[in-house]
């Protein structure tokens, strides 16, 4: 009988402990480990990112953004998703896509853990992104993407020299 209690306390125990710890963590984190947590991962909220924090720069969705890195549609996303391969995939890119965010927005994209959550949450949302469009683009990321290429040396000077 005894050895019944001590189970049954300590599936209590293992049940409690990741319900406070995620409750003391924003309330809605998964337990999923020993002391990790996976943040929610918001859809909508990454629709906005995608587009306020510059990926639309160089990435598209449903035809709405750049052509100078891989359109992100979720019809093309693995299913089911790992967000920690999704994460891998973007770190394997890191150095062309710091060089490019640099190069066309003047600086880093910078991520708290939890934008990349809902981004990544967005890249793999198909119904989300049906809501995606030109009107979700902030209008300082639209002007940038407006005049990417004004002085790359692709402009009327280039014409002028071919002509001389």
């Amino acid at each position: 009988m005894n050895q019944k209690v001590i189970i049954l306390s300590a599936i209590a125990v293992m049940v409690a402990v990741p319900t406070s710890l995620a409750a003391s963590h924003g309330g809605s984190m998964g337990m999923v480990a020993s002391g990790l947590v996976i943040p929610p991962m918001d859809a909508t909220r990454g629709r906005q990112l995608f587009a306020s924090k510059g990926c639309v720069v160089c990435h598209s969705i449903n035809g709405v953004g750049g052509e100078d890195a891989a359109a992100l549609d979720a019809e093309n996303m693995d299913l089911p998703m790992n967000p920690f391969e999704f994460s891998a995939r973007m770190w394997r890119g890191a150095p062309a896509m710091i060089e490019a965010q640099e190069d066309e927005l003047g600086a880093q994209i910078e991520f708290t853990g939890q934008e990349l959550a809902d981004i990544i949450a967005f890249v793999h949302d198909a119904d989300e992104q049906s809501r995606f469009s030109e009107a979700d683009i902030p209008d300082r990321i639209r002007e940038m993407m407006t005049n990417m290429g004004d002085d790359d040396g692709h402009g009327e000077d280039e014409e002028h020299s071919k002509k001389e």
